[in-house]
This record gives structure tokens, sequence and C-alpha cells, in this order.
């Protein structure tokens, strides 16, 4: 049923995700859960002048989960938040809408485009997204900017 979710891209990104654990004293943090799966992501980060400086990502993930949370990962160091808010929004909307992947430092989402097909699945897809997002908005409370 889900062999075209789980493709060879999906379980090596799956399998690898970069700065895994929690940071010391983060700026932001928020953890997201799926009341469906069970599945859980806690991101903590830092953000000086817009940009990421630090991050560190607990995603314990069904494997699409976790697949999103390593593009993630392996790319939010140096984002400017602005970059991390529509590479969430681009794919919420790629799974709920059709729309198209995202671009830029998270092209790699689009190996998760056989997920629209799949809602009770987009959620924990989306997690590690709506994590950053929240952290991004408590770190953004703690340095007074937008």
């Amino acid at each position: 049923m889900y062999d075209d979710l789980y493709h060879g891209r999906v379980m090596e990104l799956a399998a690898d995700i970069t700065h895994a654990g929690r940071l010391d004293a983060p700026m932001g943090s928020a953890t997201r859960v799926s009341r469906l799966c069970g599945s859980e992501v806690t991101v903590d980060l830092d953000v000086r002048a817009g940009v990421v400086t630090r991050f560190a990502i607990e995603a314990q993930a069904c494997m699409l989960g976790r697949a999103a949370a390593a593009v993630l990962a392996d790319h939010v160091i140096g984002a400017r938040i602005e970059e991390v808010l529509a590479a969430r929004d681009a794919l919420s909307a790629m799974l709920r809408s059709g729309g198209a992947p995202p671009g830029g430092r998270f092209w790699e989402l689009r190996h998760l485009q056989g997920v629209r097909d799949y809602p009770a699945r987009h959620v924990s897809t989306c997690l590690a997204f709506e994590a950053a997002a929240a952290a991004i908005e408590q770190a953004s409370a703690v340095t007074g900017a937008p």
C-alpha cells in the first residue's frame, strides 16, 4: 500500500538525521506531536539577525516524519527564517492541495510528494517544520525580531 512512499531516498533521509539531540539554553524550542500515530518532534534553535545559527532536533517519528526532519536538519543552519516558514507552507500546500514542492535549500522535500495521496500521513510528515516554525516564533519573541 505505501510502497511508493518509502522509496530509497526517503529511507536514506530517515536513517540519517543530522544535529540530533538538544541544545543547551536555546532561544526557541517547540515540540509537535501527531495524535494519530504518536510521532513526536522537538526542535531547539537560535536565531540571530533573522538567520538560524544553532539547531538541534529530536525526532521520534515515522519514516516520513524522519525524512522531512532530515531535510530540515541538513539545511536549516544559515537559513533565513522566511525560508524556513516558506518551506513549511510549501510542504503543507504540496501535501494538502497539490502545490509545487518546496524549492531552494529545502528542495529535497520533493521526495515526499507521494504522501499527498495519504491524508492521514500529512501531519506526521509536517511535524519537523511545524516545530521549527513554533521555535522560530519563540526565538523571535526573545530577540524582539519579526
